[in-house]
């Protein structure tokens, strides 16, 4: 654990505990999800129980207690995407990427998750790579767009 990447984060809010989400998107910015060391220290620091820490963790999707690669995918399978090829779009980056959905590559690059929509309809099949939206996917430029992020 990185305790003065925490200390600056904890600092940055001061003594407000109603800034527990706020807290837990730096740390997983951070950490790329939300080290139980981390939130164990949190709590003592910010005299909150990980009780509450963890229920606020665990409501929310954004929020991982398991490690996510550096770069997250998310897939829409909503209903344009789907229509469209979403879901052969994620058998290749699984294919690809050697990993199902909901898992993380073995040297942290890379996870996968699907999504129901992306509000981009328009581009579909959509992909989001970390915050960069992937539009107007097929099987052809799935790998090229993820060689980009290997390298």
């Amino acid at each position: 654990m990185n305790e003065s990447k925490l200390t600056e984060i904890i600092e940055k809010y001061g003594s407000d505990t109603n800034a527990i989400v706020a807290i837990l998107q730096d740390i997983q910015e951070e950490f790329n999800y939300l080290p139980k060391d981390v939130l164990m220290k949190l709590s003592e620091e910010i005299n909150v129980p990980l009780s509450r820490i963890l229920s606020v963790s665990t409501f929310y999707k954004a929020f991982s207690l398991t490690p996510k690669g550096k770069y997250p995918i998310n897939v829409c399978l909503g209903t344009a995407c789907h229509v469209r090829g979403g879901a052969r779009i994620m058998e290749k980056i699984e294919r690809e990427l050697g990993i199902k959905r909901g898992e993380t590559s073995e040297d942290l690059n890379f996870s996968i998750d699907e999504v129901r929509c992306l509000g981009c309809c328009g581009l579909a099949p959509v992909m989001m790579i970390g915050k960069d939206v992937q539009g107007k996917l097929s099987e052809k430029t799935v790998v090229p767009i993820l060689d980009q992020y290997k390298k």
